[in-house]
């Protein structure tokens, strides 16, 4: 069941992107009530894996792929219709890719992802169940006010300054959590390294 929830949001991302580049104004406003839906949907299916014993290895690394392809479409095409400066995108990619390479390195001596940071504040950054869902609701807070600010600022309301100011802050509150969150898995993965290359 958690899986499914996982994979249910692919078709509404597909919706959204849709409305995006091609619905008009009406369509437009639909799209915040779906994106709010594509970031709840994300905490449901960890929910329901929790209640339901369905958590797995097939149920984790699904989890992870979508979170990464969603969280970078949605950046790079904000970039692209010129909400967010390319830099967004830019530092959350290269912030992704450099903790997955780490993070697979360490799953092969055996550790799980979130097994790999040690100290108190790097489990507390990376694992806890607080910081995740705070990344979570900054990001699909952003991701909302974006939304609505697109349509507005096309119409040039009186409101549209205001919202896009919002998203463009949440937009960086993200950014900035996204590599906090990142560093002490880059910074305790090559201590790591460094210390099993020295005992070999």
């Amino acid at each position: 069941m958690a899986n499914i929830i996982t994979i249910a949001r692919f078709p509404l991302i597909l919706i959204y992107l849709l409305i995006l580049y091609y619905g008009n104004i009406t369509a437009l406003y639909w799209n915040v009530p779906i994106i709010i839906v594509i970031f709840f949907l994300d905490t449901l299916d960890g929910w329901v894996a929790r209640k339901r014993g369905e958590s797995s290895l097939l149920g984790s690394v699904l989890d992870i792929t979508t979170d990464r392809i969603l969280e970078y479409m949605l950046w790079v095409v904000y970039a692209h219709l010129g909400l967010i400066p390319v830099a967004v995108p830019l530092i959350v990619i290269a912030r992704g890719v450099t903790v997955d390479a780490v993070r697979a390195v360490g799953m092969k001596s055996g550790s799980s992802a979130f097994e790999q940071v040690k100290s108190p504040l790097s489990v507390f950054l990376v694992s806890s169940r607080f910081m995740r869902a705070y990344y979570g609701t900054v990001k699909g807070a952003a991701a909302a006010f974006l939304s609505l600010a697109y349509p507005l600022l096309i119409l040039e309301s009186s409101w549209s300054n205001t919202i896009y100011a919002v998203g463009l802050f949440l937009t960086w509150i993200s950014v900035i959590t996204c590599v906090l969150r990142g560093v002490p898995v880059v910074v305790e993965g090559f201590q790591s390294f460094y210390r099993d290359g020295k005992s070999n």
